[in-house]
């Protein structure tokens, strides 16, 4: 079994860590809009406040303005309510010379747009449907749009699926276009293909990224577009799809082959998720999107798959923040 990488006693002692996101001040309840995310985050500050002596928490982008006076930020406020804001923690970070954890600025930009993670795995030879990205401000044209019987659209850097829509005609597909753009987003629109999601969490292990067990979020209709309240549990949706381990054994060799090439485009990035839509009557395989900085919470895959590795919660926590702080040179390995 692969073991947890841990702190050291001087790290929990003496590292002063800052933990950043949005719910990080709450109670954990169900949030009215954001769902999950409340309880996600509470967890995620007990658990570091358990491995950590000297933490500290925020929930805005105003607490890296100035130097907060800390050694290490784990920056998870990445949906701020504006365009790009996935990159503005990591940015605020580099700008005061304040390590963190996660890939770089331009990298977590690379993945939260959907366009380009595409352009980058089809250029490695990973399989994606084919699709086209209508840019805010640019002409929203018909001879762009790939072919297909049914369409889905959504933002181009959306998570969550945040936005998201399907249409069977150019016309249905335009006025999702123009949605989207109106809410200041760029748009993506993809053909719909049937199947269901297997999600392969990365973490890093030992400096390298290190594949955990993967799972599927599995269809009861493969047609059944998955909603934005489902995903964050406002809505009843357990006879729609549930959160199981992956066991297509064959399909999963060349889903792991093309994890394994993506990672390295994103490499040093700490933990991230890798998607794949599977349809299992034909075996197709496609590429999805990359969530770097993605959701960790016990009931979501992260927390799944560990449990799988025989891990606990904090094991999958303490292993993701040690192995970044090695890097950074902040502690040595044991």
């Amino acid at each position: 079994m692969t073991e947890p990488t841990r702190l050291t006693a001087e790290a929990r002692k003496n590292l002063r860590i800052l933990f950043i996101a949005k719910h990080a001040l709450g109670d954990g309840s169900l949030h009215g809009t954001d769902g999950n995310h409340s309880p996600y985050h509470y967890e995620m500050k007990t658990i570091l406040a358990g491995l950590f002596e000297k933490l500290s928490v925020a929930n805005n982008y105003e607490s890296l303005f100035t130097d907060p006076g800390v050694d290490f930020v784990w920056p998870m406020l990445n949906r701020g309510g504006f365009f790009n804001s996935e990159m503005l923690c990591p940015l605020l970070c580099e700008r005061l010379g304040v390590p963190y954890l996660g890939a770089n600025p331009i990298l977590r930009g690379l993945a939260d747009d959907k366009h380009l993670t595409k352009l980058e795995g089809k250029a490695r030879g990973v399989p994606t449907c084919d699709w086209a990205v209508y840019r805010a401000g640019a002409p929203v044209e018909e001879a762009r749009c790939p072919k297909g019987s049914r369409f889905v659209i959504k933002p181009n850097n959306s998570s969550a699926s945040w936005g998201i829509g399907d249409a069977h005609d150019w016309e249905g597909v335009k006025e999702a276009v123009l949605r989207i753009h109106a809410e200041g987003h760029d748009a993506i629109v993809e053909p719909f293909m049937n199947g269901s999601d297997v999600e392969v969490p990365v973490i890093t292990k030992d400096g390298a990224p290190f594949v955990m067990p993967p799972m599927l979020f599995k269809q009861n209709d493969p047609s059944h577009l998955r909603t934005h309240a489902e995903k964050r549990d406002l809505v009843e949706r357990e006879h729609k799809y549930t959160l199981v381990p992956f066991e297509g054994d064959e399909a999963w060799e060349k889903i792991k082959a093309m994890t394994l090439t993506l990672a390295e485009i994103f490499r040093p990035f700490d933990f991230g998720r890798f998607e794949f839509r599977f349809n299992e009557a034909t075996g197709e395989i496609n590429l999805l999107e990359v969530n770097l900085q993605c959701n960790l919470w016990s009931e979501k895959v992260y927390g799944r798959s560990a449990v799988l590795m025989g891990w606990k919660q904090e094991d999958l926590i303490e292993t993701i923040v040690a192995e970044s702080l090695i890097r950074r040179g902040l502690m040595p390995r044991i």
